[in-house]
């Protein structure tokens, strides 16, 4: 018998909110999915955790300093087709930050700014909707 093994990347997500009903989330500014909003988020490093990747990716492309211990694991998003890329498994967490916490757009994102959870862009990225439902419903 042949076994077949499959490519599984492995990435970490942020859900950043504010006490006042704001998300964070950034304007991919490469495919799959450019120019759709989404949630911070990339692959884990080497040698790393979820919850570090998760701090270091929001750093990377928002400016938004938070440590791993801020972070709230929310769950795991593994279903096989959520990437067009190819089977990805990510880790989600979520962390409360002061309103009017100041972000820029940096590294992979095209832009960052906070969204009002009652007013949000018609489609996110990927299956963020989901995961900011789930993170927002605790």
């Amino acid at each position: 018998m042949t076994e077949t093994f499959e490519t599984i990347r492995y990435t970490a997500d942020v859900v950043a909110l504010t006490p006042s009903g704001d998300v964070l989330l950034i304007e991919r500014d490469w495919p799959p999915y450019e120019g759709t909003w989404a949630l911070p988020g990339g692959h884990v490093d080497p040698g790393e955790t979820s919850r570090a990747a998760a701090a270091r990716e929001l750093a990377e492309e928002t400016g938004l300093l938070v440590t791993a211990d801020d972070l709230r694991q929310i769950g795991v998003w593994d279903s096989p087709g959520r990437d067009p890329r190819g089977r990805y498994v990510t880790v989600a967490y979520a962390a409360v930050v002061p309103t009017d916490t100041l972000v820029a757009a940096q590294d992979d994102a095209r832009d960052a700014r906070w969204w009002p959870l009652n007013n949000l862009p018609e489609q996110l990225a990927f299956d963020h909707a989901d995961i900011l439902r789930a993170a927002t419903t605790h």
